[in-house]
């Protein structure tokens, strides 16, 4: 079977009562071609002769590798019954292609296998997004009779049940991620790993130092060229990313939900579906693998559109007050947002029940009279008679042990029994996890939220997850699955009952950045950091799953609080203007000059924004280590922004050339450079284009821009520039 969509292949081998394998996933050779790749196919099946033939199962796993294909790895699915391991024989296994609109050529295939003997269904789907963006998910099955008349009593207990998928020998370098607060989305690099290697992420999140995917490459990945095969889960619980790298098979890369002891038992009749595993192959480097996310993510139900709605230009009150909240402070920090054209204003922790520092309160989400004796609707209000939309932070999920929620209702605390009273050296920051899949819990959270959201015409939620989820426990039973589930569910509760309403996720920063909380939020806070020089690497890596539009950037201090570095305005704009910018910033203390920078930097970010979050995304492919260089492109390539920035100082005195891509190379650009908020800092070498980009533009061939290119001024440490690029 053959499955083609938006430059990707792949074909399946479909033996009969066998789990398909995969033939081949990569590059579609035949696209603009008359001969397709591997000959004239059949539009839908590639045959198997004679159709009896077994899988070749010394050489190729299937899409759920098993022991029982003679596959030494690790298997895609670990079950037991009672006492009795579940190794899956399928006794029938039927499979269906399916296309979108008028493909020729497949674009999902569904299995369904049945075993017999060990009374277990699977339904696997592998569909192929528009974008070329891979998806596959499963859902286990127990068959029996849930009477146990089959002699089947036991419940099906599902250790793990993983999404594979392979890659050719050649592939020799892994890249996976690490971190911290506030430092997210560090890759690291190192030859592909030998046997069966997992990755496991326990923080009952995605993590700062999540995985956050897996590369497989043939050499080190690079931006703009070569083949790339990638993996992301699309969850934001416990995770395991697996790659299998064996002697007699092709390389395995692959993820699932990391399951808790005897999480999944399922009686009879009762199904577990895993998460959606996404998979990314480019043939265009790390920029083409990127950009199947994006399209696939900005196509998804309920997502915001940026160009009906363009993303708001938003200040957050949180390093602007902190815990010090004042109704006249606020109000004027209102006013000086709308003065500077702020189009969202946010305020942050600090607002609620006894919220006087981070100890108390959590899980009281109700205005607190000791600071706000008239409520929050006047603030609301006047920031709405502002023109502006108002957003309010919450922390659905925890709880303080001094509030009232803890006090009257203990056993709606997501940890071990043993552990009550509640151990103090579990906790983080005196907080502790509300049991959301409590269904008393649950309806305490929504409607404390649903009531300020339609008594103050709430626009925006901050949506923050700022501890571990360690223990747990409910019911007596590992909760993290069912945890994860009624966080989504509630976001989608509240979605639906205020049409408009827009959400946030932040936990601590980019600690649950995936994309299964992107089908449920509409943007993610990438960092607490706002140092833009860790910035412009946490953003160029946290855009290899998410769309520029769905991450927050704000513009902060000098020092930034993260790490007390200090950085231009010109430099922490640029950075900025890489994201869905904003403030982060008591920009009541600026001066007038500053202002006049604010002012300039937002109106530039509103004339760009339409393409900034529509357009393709892309890197350069710099030698040079302190040099970074990044794009969007729009689709027509008439049009694209860049920002070049240095980290540190330059290795050579003679910078590098920008080489533009994407544009036509028949027609004719003007050459723009934007200094609306600050000229940046370079060394005695002035290119002489840069006299004439900075006085109108000048005019170049989308050729000689992508061909021989720009040479670059040898920036200062810590400047940007910013190149428009616009057809005539």
């Amino acid at each position: 079977m053959v499955l083609k969509r938006d430059g990707v292949c792949v074909i399946l081998k479909t033996p009969v009562d066998e789990m398909p394998q995969v033939e081949y996933w990569g590059r579609d050779f035949g696209m603009g071609q008359s001969e397709p790749l591997l000959g004239q196919l059949d539009a839908m099946t590639l045959k198997v002769t004679p159709p009896q033939e077994k899988p070749d199962a010394a050489l190729r796993p299937s899409l759920l590798p098993q022991g029982a294909e003679a596959f030494a790895g690790r298997p895609g699915l670990e079950a037991y019954r009672g006492a009795k391991p579940v190794f899956a024989r399928w006794t029938t296994v039927n499979t269906s292609v399916a296309s979108e609109g008028t493909d020729e050529f497949g674009t999902s295939i569904t299995i369904t296998a049945e075993d017999a003997v060990n009374k277990i269904r699977l339904e696997l789907t592998l569909a192929l997004q528009h974008g070329g963006l891979i998806l596959i998910t499963q859902t286990i099955t127990n068959t029996s009779d849930a009477s146990g008349a089959d002699g089947a009593a036991e419940p099906l207990t599902v250790n793990w049940l993983e999404s594979t998928l392979p890659m050719p020998k050649r592939v020799d370098t892994l890249t996976q991620f690490t971190g911290r607060w506030p430092l997210e989305k560090q890759p690291r690099s190192a030859a592909l790993p030998s046997g069966s290697v997992t990755r496991e992420c326990r923080h009952g999140k995605t993590g700062h130092e999540s995985p956050w995917m897996f590369i497989a490459t043939n050499g080190e990945p690079k931006w703009s060229e070569g083949d790339v095969w990638a993996c992301h889960l699309a969850w934001s619980g416990n995770q395991t990313y697996r790659i299998d790298n064996l002697p007699c098979h092709e390389p395995l890369i692959g993820a699932g939900e990391l399951l808790g002891p005897g999480e999944i038992r399922l009686a009879g009749g009762e199904h577990y579906t895993t998460p959606q595993v996404c998979f990314s192959y480019s043939a265009e480097g790390l920029d083409g693998m990127a950009s199947r996310f994006h399209t696939w993510l900005r196509g998804t139900p309920g997502r915001v559109n940026p160009v009906t709605k363009p993303r708001p230009f938003t200040l957050n009150t949180w390093e602007a007050v902190y815990f010090d909240h004042n109704e006249a402070t606020l109000n004027k920090l209102a006013d000086r947002a709308a003065e500077v054209g702020v189009e969202r204003f946010v305020l942050d922790d600090g607002w609620f029940h006894l919220r006087r520092d981070d100890t108390k309160g959590l899980g009281d989400w109700v205005v607190d009279p000791a600071v706000w004796p008239n409520g929050l609707d006047a603030l609301a209000e006047h920031v709405h008679g502002l023109g502006m939309e108002f957003g309010l932070w919450f922390e659905p999920e925890m709880v303080n042990l001094d509030s009232d929620c803890a006090r009257e209702h203990p056993e709606w605390i997501l940890a071990a029994p043993e552990a009550v009273p509640y151990r103090e050296d579990v906790s983080y920051r005196t907080q502790y996890v509300l049991d959301l899949a409590n269904p008393a819990a649950y309806r305490h959270v929504h409607d404390q939220m649903a009531a300020l959201i339609g008594q103050l015409g709430i626009d925006y939620i901050k949506w923050d997850h700022n501890r571990d989820v360690t223990e747990p426990v409910h019911d007596g039973q590992y909760g993290l699955h069912e945890q994860t589930l009624a966080c989504y569910r509630l976001f989608d509760d509240l979605k639906r009952e205020f049409p408009g309403l827009e959400i946030e996720s932040c936990s601590s920063g980019g600690a649950r950045t995936d994309a299964g909380i992107l089908q449920h939020a509409d943007r993610i806070w990438g960092s607490d950091s706002n140092d833009p020089r860790d910035r412009v690497d946490i953003q160029r890596y946290t855009e290899l799953v998410v769309p520029p539009e769905m991450i927050g950037a704000h513009v902060g201090p000098s020092p930034a609080h993260s790490t007390w570095r200090a950085a231009d305005l010109s430099y922490r704009a640029a950075i900025s203007l890489e994201g869905c910018s904003g403030f982060e910033w008591n920009i009541l203390e600026c001066s007038d000059q500053e202002l006049a920078s604010l002012k300039a930097f937002v109106a530039l970010y509103k004339e760009l924004r339409g393409l900034l979050h529509t357009g393709r995304v892309q890197h350069a492919d710099f030698i040079d280590p302190a040099l970074r260089g990044r794009g969007v492109v729009s689709a027509d390539g008439s049009h694209a922004v860049w920002v070049v920035a240095t980290t540190t100082n330059l290795r050579d005195a003679l910078a590098e050339r920008l080489h533009v891509r994407g544009l036509d190379p028949s027609r004719t650009y003007r050459v723009r450079l934007r200094d609306e908020v600050g000229e940046p800092r370079w060394g005695w070498n002035t290119p002489q284009w840069i006299a004439a980009a900075c006085n109108g533009g000048f005019e170049a061939s989308g050729s000689l821009l992508e061909q021989i290119g720009l040479q670059l001024p040898p920036l200062w440490p810590m400047q940007a520039v910013i190149l428009e690029i616009k057809a005539m």
